[in-house]
């Protein structure tokens, strides 16, 4: 039984580690369903969750990334004011902070299509859709996931970065998108172990803050639009 009614929450300005452990809640709460469907021949409709937050100044790195791509120790972690911790999504070491969205999709794919390839390619569509909304030409760079400006040259620059994990069709964690970002953070790691790249904002692209709320309902819309999903 399909359902594409995602509920939508924001959680404004929460710790990781609380974050992620209510992402886990979910994710299991809605896998418990879907193995119910299965061994016990019901028919239950599987949940959609969308979740928008900020954290505080935190680095996270990917079940496969590199520890030495953070470039801080336990002294230079606290005098930043941040925290670090090893988590169980795809990629390497990202940053998130404050003027950051970072978007948690916990989502049964089976309700919407069951490829992981086109999830990551439709979730990085709403967010180039949503610099075109602000006058900024943002697309992909072959090879890498996430969302870059001027990919196509020596000057490409990263806007949002994407890691996921999947369990039988249901997602976690996401994207992390820099509209009002210190991008001075990211000067601690090398981003996804990429080093020959920079990182950028839309307050950087634009030369001025952006009112947050407005940028997350621009793109909770492109969401909602290339995923055919009704927000409730």
């Amino acid at each position: 039984m399909q359902n594409k009614k995602v509920q939508f929450v924001d959680w404004g300005l929460t710790d990781y580690q609380d974050a992620w452990k209510m992402q886990e809640e979910v994710f299991a709460d809605t896998l418990a369903i879907k193995n119910a469907n299965r061994t016990e021949n019901k028919q239950l409709a599987t949940p959609n969750h969308l979740i928008f937050t900020e954290h505080p100044h935190v680095y996270t790195l990917g079940k496969s990334g590199h520890p030495e791509y953070l470039l801080l120790d336990e002294e230079g972690l606290k005098a930043k004011n941040a925290t670090f911790y090893k988590i169980n999504r795809g990629g390497d070491i990202t940053y998130h902070g404050p003027g950051q969205i970072v978007g948690y999709p916990i989502l049964d794919l089976d309700n919407f299509f069951t490829d992981i390839h086109l999830y990551l390619r439709t979730l990085e569509e709403a967010v180039i859709l949503t610099c075109a909304d602000f006058g900024i030409k943002a697309g992909r760079y072959a090879g890498f996931t996430g969302v870059w400006i001027d990919a196509e040259n020596e000057k490409a620059r990263k806007i949002c970065a994407m890691g996921v994990r999947a369990s039988r069709w249901v997602t976690m964690h996401g994207f992390a998108f820099n509209v009002n970002a210190d991008l001075d953070y990211f000067n601690n790691i090398i981003p996804c172990g990429i080093d020959d790249k920079d990182v950028t904002s839309l307050q950087r692209e634009l030369g001025r803050e952006l009112d947050l709320a407005e940028v997350k309902d621009i793109l909770k819309r492109h969401i909602a639009a290339l995923f055919a999903m009704e927000i409730v």
